[in-house]
């Protein structure tokens, strides 16, 4: 069976069963030409007026710049146009096999030309304040994404244990207690003993991954740019989990509104399908 989402977006049982397995899929096509249109340059908003949660995420030596910000969709008329009126909801719902889908939060991740920053092996779970296993995250870039600056995946890696969040560039435990979770691998030592996978984009493709699904980056090298617009969806399992550090991206004041164990049912976090 075959669910007909957009016009030129189809979701296989074959992609389901892939996202199942593996914990990333690359889907290619399904955002169309205008919808990037707009979301590019809701971008360009985003980076003339960045929220005051943005950060560079690169050395001031660094010859490129890596710039991210997170949830502005409730003022960027693109983001949230995106985010309402394109697939991504009926997308998220079918991998997830969740009844509903919310929205958690949204990503901007720019590195500019020349940017040496990688990013490095990393699970996004344990820097957020949900728990559960029904979730799914999109990046989609608006610029073509050569093989080696694209986002690669450890396949299978989210049916493993937790692993310690730790700062990009400096590599400190500001979130769980030093010694509370199994360390992470080092995977680029390595990298001949997993199944990593990674692929090329245009414009239109789109990867989607599990929040506990290990991936890393490389820096941009040549002139060329790369933007990249990511959303996090929570399916019908997930529950808020009030941390006692500020989680990334923070969310002020929710532990006085949601208690733990909740479903995420809050303004913050609108359904998207169901």
């Amino acid at each position: 069976m075959n669910l007909r989402i957009h016009p030129d977006t189809m979701v296989s049982d074959e992609d389901v069963a892939a996202f199942q397995r593996d914990g990333a899929i690359c889907l290619r096509g399904i955002f169309c030409p205008q919808e990037l249109k707009r979301l590019a340059e809701g971008i360009e908003d985003n980076l003339r007026d960045p929220s005051p949660r943005a950060k560079v995420a690169s050395r001031p030596d660094d010859p490129g710049w890596f710039f991210e910000d997170f949830c502005n969709w409730q003022t960027n008329e693109a983001y949230r146009g995106f985010i309402f009126d394109s697939p991504l909801g009926l997308i998220g719902q079918r991998l997830m096999g969740s009844r509903q889908v919310r929205l958690y939060h949204d990503h901007l991740l720019v590195k500019e030309p020349g940017t040496r920053q990688r990013t490095p092996w990393h699970q996004d779970q344990p820097y957020y304040n949900v728990e559960g296993s029904q979730n799914v995250s999109m990046w989609l870039p608006v610029d073509p994404v050569s093989r080696a600056a694209t986002l690669e995946f450890v396949a299978g890696s989210h049916k493993g244990p937790w692993l310690m969040p730790r700062t990009f560039m400096d590599h400190q435990a500001s979130w769980f207690p030093e010694g509370s979770l199994a360390e992470l691998p080092d995977i680029e030592a390595q990298r001949e003993r997993y199944s990593i996978l990674g692929w090329a984009l245009e414009p239109g493709d789109a990867v989607f991954f599990n929040m506990l699904t290990l991936h890393a980056s490389g820096g941009v090298s040549g002139p060329h740019r790369r933007r990249a617009f990511s959303v996090r969806l929570l399916g019908d399992d997930m529950v808020h989990a009030p941390r006692a550090w500020t989680t990334s991206p923070p969310f002020p004041g929710l532990a006085d509104e949601l208690p733990a164990g909740s479903p995420m049912e809050h303004p913050l976090f609108p359904l998207l399908a169901g």
